[in-house]
């Protein structure tokens, strides 16, 4: 376990290798699952204000399970919000490409300039999970589940860390300061 700028960061964030392959998965974690992406409290003012600028974006089966359930839902098993689901599955912000691949709606409007949010930070930051239940500190852990084997694969072969994979993420979440930190850990580690 790496502590970096009091997060606590799992070993494997720094060991694992990890690329999204979409081409395989075509973005099961968007489907898979029993909850929608789990959200940020600050993020659920975001997503009232955004969602007249998204809903273009979306599926109509998404704008009628959000108008249905809400622009997020709370999770009594996690104790938190997540987005909506349509009929138990999908992620109500969830489309899909030509190829049959899921996007995300919110992205997408963002990449067209309709919005500055460029979806929930869990879904930038998968495969790691933010939880802030080990002694009061935010910890890093890497999610292992069977429909990323590809991007395993796939980021083994290129040997890209987890942590460099998610870069970007990581900045977004906590500043080029912590993920400058993160990487001088990182080699620490590695030595």
């Amino acid at each position: 376990m790496l502590i970096v700028n009091d997060v606590l960061v799992s070993d494997e964030i720094v060991q694992e290798h990890f690329i999204c392959d979409l081409d395989a998965c075509k973005g099961a974690c968007c489907w898979e699952g029993d909850f929608g992406a789990p959200l940020e409290r600050a993020e659920l003012p975001i997503l009232d204000e955004i969602y007249d600028s998204i809903k273009s974006f979306l599926t109509s089966d998404g704008r009628a399970a959000i108008e249905a359930q809400g622009k997020y839902t709370y999770v009594e098993e996690n104790k938190g919000y997540a987005t909506p689901l349509v009929n138990n599955a999908a992620c109500a912000y969830l489309t899909y490409d030509n190829f049959g691949i899921a996007k995300c709606g919110i992205e997408l409007a963002h990449q067209a300039g309709a919005t500055d949010f460029i979806k929930p930070i869990s879904c930038h930051l998968y495969p790691i999970r933010v939880s802030s239940e080990v002694s009061g500190f935010e910890g890093l852990n890497y999610e292992r589940w069977h429909i990323c084997s590809a991007a395993c694969t796939l980021g083994k072969k290129e040997k890209v860390p987890v942590y460099v994979f998610l870069k970007d993420a990581l900045v977004r979440k906590y500043g080029a300061d912590f993920y400058a930190e993160l990487c001088a850990a990182a080699k620490v580690l590695e030595e």
